[in-house]
């Protein structure tokens, strides 16, 4: 294992430490608990919008929040969920009165504990709810979309519910948007090499060195598929038309794309891929508004990536062009 990190159980603490104070202006820490971040000027006035995950995908989860995005997140070892004492702790920190709602991925073990985070809040009379974000198209059919694992996708829910959050807008109109763009994002994803976890000291999985596999989830889960590796272009191709088949798109659409790097994948890779892309709309009449590349949610080291597309309307495409205060969008 080749990592420059000091001792394997000081990674997550060590890392989140140096998260905050690289952009103290923007992130701060729970009175609480160093596993909860939170603005480091507290609104007031709003919805809280909460997101709670394992470490080893920055700036997924923590790294988003700011102003126009997230209020607080609960971050949890590496690959693990948050404890329901910290879900609650930054849900706590970001009720100003107006409810919460949390937005985090289809894994069992969020779900489990926010949802008891939020059973035990109600006792407070803190009224939080849960939008469970479920965008991998390569976990289920989409006539199982409830068990789709949540992926990159979820920047787009956090940006969206973000930018309505900062109007004043009531739960119920947050709630609305938030899940308008919970059903209007897709995401498909492709390994090239497995990640190291720091206290396993040992690769997720095996792959052969002349081998992809489609369609693989952020901790390493199975895909659909695994092959030979392909060029760039063959690759974005399948990725397209799997994306562009589980949904209903027409000429005249707009699109945002988000190419992911999964951690290794550097950017002249990516915009290769977004080249690419760029090419598979056109020929549909469907246009790309707004592009997003870079690393936005990532698994440790791993080299692969990711592609998101959110089907936009005026509502949304208002909403995700909207400034924000952050360093990683």
């Amino acid at each position: 294992m080749k990592k420059i990190i000091n001792s394997p159980d000081d990674f997550v603490k060590e890392s989140i430490n140096g998260l905050v104070n690289s952009y103290p202006d923007i992130y701060n820490f729970s009175s609480k608990t160093e596993k909860v971040v939170t603005r480091t000027k507290k609104a007031t006035n709003k919805v809280g919008l909460v997101s709670g995950g394992g470490s080893g995908h920055l700036p997924l989860f923590t790294g988003y929040v700011g102003k126009g995005l997230l209020d607080s997140c609960a971050i949890g070892n590496v690959f693990a969920s948050p404890s329901v004492d910290e879900i609650s702790i930054a849900i706590k920190n970001a009720d100003s009165g107006k409810g919460v709602i949390c937005i985090y991925g289809n894994y069992g073990g969020d779900v489990m504990n926010f949802d008891m985070a939020i059973e035990m809040l109600e006792l407070e009379d803190i009224k939080s709810e849960s939008i469970v974000v479920a965008d991998d198209i390569a976990s289920a059919t989409i006539n199982e979309k409830e068990k789709r694992r949540g992926v990159a996708g979820m920047i787009y829910v956090f940006k969206i519910a973000g930018s309505i959050a900062e109007t004043g807008a009531d739960f119920d109109e947050v709630k609305r948007i938030a899940i308008k763009t919970n059903e209007n994002i897709k995401t498909m994803g492709i390994a090239l090499t497995p990640c190291i976890l720091p206290q396993a000291g040992k690769p997720t999985f095996e792959i052969s060195d002349d081998e992809m596999e489609i369609g693989m989830g952020i901790h390493g889960e199975p895909g659909i598929r695994r092959g030979k590796l392909k060029s760039a272009n063959e690759i974005t191709d399948e990725l397209f038309e799997k994306l562009i088949s589980d949904g209903e798109f027409s000429k005249g659409d707009k699109v945002s794309i988000l190419v992911n790097s999964l951690g290794a994948t550097p950017h002249e890779e990516l915009f290769i891929v977004t080249n690419r892309l760029k090419n598979n709309f056109g020929s549909k009449n469907i246009d790309i508004t707004k592009s997003y590349v870079g690393r936005y949610a990532t698994s440790m080291e791993m080299s692969g990536l990711s592609i998101t597309i959110l089907k936009l309307d005026e509502e949304l495409e208002k909403h995700l062009l909207s400034p924000v205060e952050n360093p990683f969008w």
